[in-house]
């Protein structure tokens, strides 16, 4: 058993603010000692405290909020912990030097000014481990932990609850409504077909944008705008697919979630969906900003259950094999036990 702190500057919404949700309650619940310090957020707080979490709220300003780091510096040597996790750029930065071992866990290429003095950097794909060496970061201080999605079953959204017919095709796509994100091309692809609807959950600075194309596309009466959703495996459960369609993607935690709920996957051969997809075996993948292709494909899987039946049980395997809750805090703990001091 290892005891950690965990320190987490992220936003209300978001894919590492959510997992990191669930990797703190899950090591928990394997008995790992922790502390968390995160951006005041009561919401957040009291879900972590109902998992049984010792959590403290801090500012998490900039840099000159020194408010935060005396904070911080008080919490850790208070703690005493063997490990500090600090999660994305801010937290980082403004962890405090000690007798611990300092781990950032990184998903995405971010600035790495940031990360000088940690001693070990976990990036949650290979690709950005990889990169990760090749900026400079020694091999053996450099780690591929993966994500993990939860696996439950949750019945399904009811259609007519969101203005959807049943018995129509019907697509789900997930995230911050952001240009890396690409939902303008997948907007573009729902009007290339001819019956498909479009269930879209997420909040971002798109939201306005978006809607307006919607109404240019005339698509008014086959697309839903969910806003931010906790219900993600309702929404599966109700859904033909899931679409991932965006232009940059470190990882894809939406893939695991679809592969998790048995829903076939389609995305962008980006990044992320590139590395976790074999393509036609346990998803599909299309062009980046390739409307017409994301559109054909929506079409023939729609059109074609054997195929997805097909997708969703190798789907399903490699979840399992790689992206279990157990199989990745099984991977966190081991680490964890390796590092610290």
């Amino acid at each position: 058993m290892t005891r950690l702190l965990q320190a987490m500057a992220g936003a209300k919404h978001g894919g590492a603010e959510a997992f990191f949700e669930r990797l703190a309650t899950s090591l928990r619940r394997a008995g790992e000692e922790q502390k968390l310090a995160i951006r005041r957020d009561p919401e957040r707080a009291a879900r972590l405290r109902r998992g049984g979490l010792d959590v403290a709220e801090l500012g998490f300003g900039g840099m000159l909020d020194l408010l935060t780091s005396r904070r911080l510096a008080r919490i850790i040597a208070e703690f005493r912990p063997r490990v500090v996790l600090t999660w994305m750029s801010r937290a980082t930065a403004l962890c405090p030097r000690g007798d611990f071992v300092h781990v950032a866990r990184l998903g995405g290429y971010y600035d790495l000014r940031h990360y000088r003095d940690c001693d070990h950097l976990i990036g949650n794909t290979r690709a950005l481990a990889a990169w990760l060496v090749g900026q400079g970061w020694p091999k053996e201080r450099v780690h591929y932990l993966p994500n993990f999605a939860e696996s439950r079953d949750a019945p399904p959204v009811p259609r007519a609850a969101l203005g959807t017919p049943e018995g129509v095709p019907l697509a789900l796509a997930l995230g911050r409504l952001h240009p890396n994100k690409g939902f303008d091309v997948l907007l573009d692809a729902v009007a290339q077909t001819k019956t498909l609807h479009l269930w879209l959950a997420g909040d971002g600075p798109l939201d306005s944008e978006l809607k307006r194309q919607v109404h240019a596309l005339r698509l008014a009466e086959r697309v839903r705008f969910l806003g931010w959703r906790n219900d993600v495996g309702a929404l599966l459960a109700a859904s033909d697919m899931l679409v991932c369609p965006s232009r940059v993607e470190p990882l894809g935690n939406t893939v695991l979630e679809a592969w998790a709920a048995r829903v076939p996957v389609i995305a962008t051969r980006c990044s992320g969906p590139a590395e976790l997809i074999d393509d036609g075996r346990n998803g599909v993948l299309v062009p980046v900003g390739d409307a017409a292709a994301l559109a054909s494909a929506m079409e023939g899987l729609a059109a074609d259950p054997a195929r997805a039946a097909s997708l969703v049980g190798a789907g399903h395997e490699t979840f399992l094999a790689n992206f279990s809750e157990n199989r990745v805090v099984a991977s966190y703990r081991e680490f964890l036990a390796r590092v610290e001091r």
